[in-house]
């Protein structure tokens, strides 16, 4: 791993938003983050990813009323039909089938370090999970991050080229080339539909549908994507955000992008409890003109909050969510 791809030699700064706090509960990871309209938030939390710190805790999925003032995650109850003892989730994505409002959660799992995707449906009666299916392919080789666009259609990033787990832990990262993708996947067709990544990480999708956003972690920017009637993605262009970018959300209302970001990426691989990574919330508006406004929203040095992954908005909060330390909740005004 380049020590220039991952700003090994950039100064970690702090600037905090007001009224920042951490959500409880949340102790071993809050990787990925999504926010319904409504204000429900799902969080994926307990990864284990090959090279990051972290814990035995089992990985779990926390629902979170962002209206409630209390603001306090809620563990979801998960089948007994399930294997939670290795249940490793990673992204994570809402959809509601506009027929009968079921809200249906995709979560990428890695048990024993493989990729899978697993389908839930969330009941909010008792704040549980029904397992519906888990989904393995070829194509979905080392997942990332998914993005669902039906009850049982998603688009997915691969982070790596190679399966074998030396091969993409050294091999890979040393010879930095774009061979990672974006997958489409369907009980109809699964495809490959744009590629050429170094490491496809966050993907989502504009309010209207039109246009899917992938970041990729080590070209330092984000893709924008115009989706067709057969699902393939033409590529628009690609904007600069200066940090190694981790997830996107979308606010629905603004078409904002929000991004977690590494600031320092060296710091989260060689990691030093002496001398931690840093945290960093970027926020790009106006992302279809011909001048997207970068916005460098927050950041923190590691010493209030370690390895940011994502960010989420919702009411003039913002939520700020890591691969392996603790989320935080911040007024934006």
């Amino acid at each position: 791993m380049s020590r220039k791809r991952t700003f090994a030699s950039r100064e970690l700064v702090q600037n905090h938003l007001p009224n920042c706090f951490a959500l409880k509960n949340l102790d071993y990871g809050s990787e990925d983050i999504t926010i319904m309209g409504d204000g429900l938030a799902f969080i994926s939390t307990g990864l284990k990813f090959p090279g990051m710190p972290s814990s035995d805790a089992t990985g779990k999925i926390f629902s979170l009323d962002m209206t409630d003032p209390r603001m306090k995650p809620v563990e979801l109850r998960m089948p007994r039909n399930f294997d939670l003892e290795s249940f490793n989730p990673h992204g994570i994505s809402v959809y509601i089938d506009p027929s009968d409002y079921a809200i249906y959660l995709f979560v990428v799992n890695h048990p024993q370090h493989k990729s899978q995707v697993e389908l839930f449906q969330y009941v909010e009666d008792d704040h549980s999970l029904v397992h519906l299916k888990t989904i393995k392919h070829e194509l979905l080789r080392s997942v990332n991050d998914i993005l669902a666009v039906g009850v049982d259609s998603f688009y997915a990033t691969n982070d790596r080229y190679f399966t074998n787990a030396f091969l993409k832990s050294w091999l890979e990262p040393l010879l930095s080339q774009p061979w990672t993708n974006v997958v489409y996947y369907s009980p109809e067709e699964v495809k490959v539909v744009s590629e050429g990544y170094y490491f496809a990480n966050g993907i989502n999708i504009s309010p209207d549908k039109r246009h899917i956003y992938v970041a990729d972690l080590f070209d330092h920017n984000v893709h924008v994507l115009e989706r067709k009637e057969d699902n393939t993605l033409v590529s628009v262009k690609a904007v600069a955000v200066n940090s190694l970018c981790d997830n996107v959300e979308v606010d629905a209302e603004s078409g904002d992008l929000w991004l977690g970001c590494h600031p320092n990426a060296w710091k989260a691989i060689m990691f030093d409890p002496k001398d931690p990574p840093g945290s960093e919330v970027i926020q790009i508006q106006n992302i279809h003109s011909d001048q997207p406004v970068v916005t460098r929203v927050y950041e923190d040095d590691g010493h209030v909050i370690i390895g940011s992954s994502v960010a989420a908005t919702y009411g003039g909060k913002l939520l700020i969510g890591t691969v392996f330390h603790k989320a935080l909740c911040c007024d934006l005004n």
